[in-house]
């Protein structure tokens, strides 16, 4: 095994990291409404929990405004209970047979507050990504003690692995970034 080898291991844990942290960002309320907001809420249905997204379609007609239209007119009132439910602070109200949900207008405190969830979220990544990085080097020096890989590819292991490493942190930035300037 070589440290390439080692790396390559720890490849697809990181990009589920990454993966995690982008849909947690498409949670976080920007100046438009989306559906990735809600669509993952837990609903109580017939004994069981459900994401919303199971039981209707979501939809964004209007900036400040989603709409649930549920496959079935028995989810209207547990859909409801359910996003009331939340803590997002949207008011869902059953219209005939969809939920209209109406955003409150972003105010700076709100705005402050999505900026320190989002930063919150992206070093709670990071520190992932770091315990990923360390268990890889270690797995690495681990192979060095054991001889099955040389000191100097232990070296370009190390190197290798920091690059990937640094390139996460600037794709996490990145994101950080721009959803940034679309809550501001």
């Amino acid at each position: 095994m070589s440290y390439k080898d080692i790396i390559n291991t720890s490849k697809p844990e990181l990009e589920k990291a990454y993966k995690y942290f982008e849909g947690e960002l498409g949670k976080i309320r920007t100046s438009r409404a989306s559906p990735a907001m809600i669509e993952d809420i837990e609903v109580s249905c017939f004994g069981q929990k459900f994401p919303l997204k199971q039981l209707g379609s979501i939809s964004a007609p209007a900036t400040n405004q989603l709409l649930v239209q549920p496959w079935d007119g028995s989810y209207l009132e547990p859909i409801r209970t359910a996003i009331g439910n939340s803590g997002l602070g949207m008011s869902a109200v059953i219209d005939k047979n969809v939920i209209r949900l109406n955003l409150p207008l972003l105010t700076e405190d709100y705005r402050k507050a999505l900026i320190k969830t989002l930063n919150e979220k992206a070093e709670e990544t990071r520190k992932t990504i770091r315990h990923l990085r360390e268990d890889c080097w270690n797995k690495i020096q681990q192979a060095q003690k054991d001889k099955v890989i040389s000191e100097d590819d232990k070296f370009r292991g190390k190197d290798e692995l920091q690059k990937i490493i640094d390139d996460y942190s600037d794709k996490i930035k990145q994101l950080v970034d721009k959803k940034s300037q679309e809550v501001a």
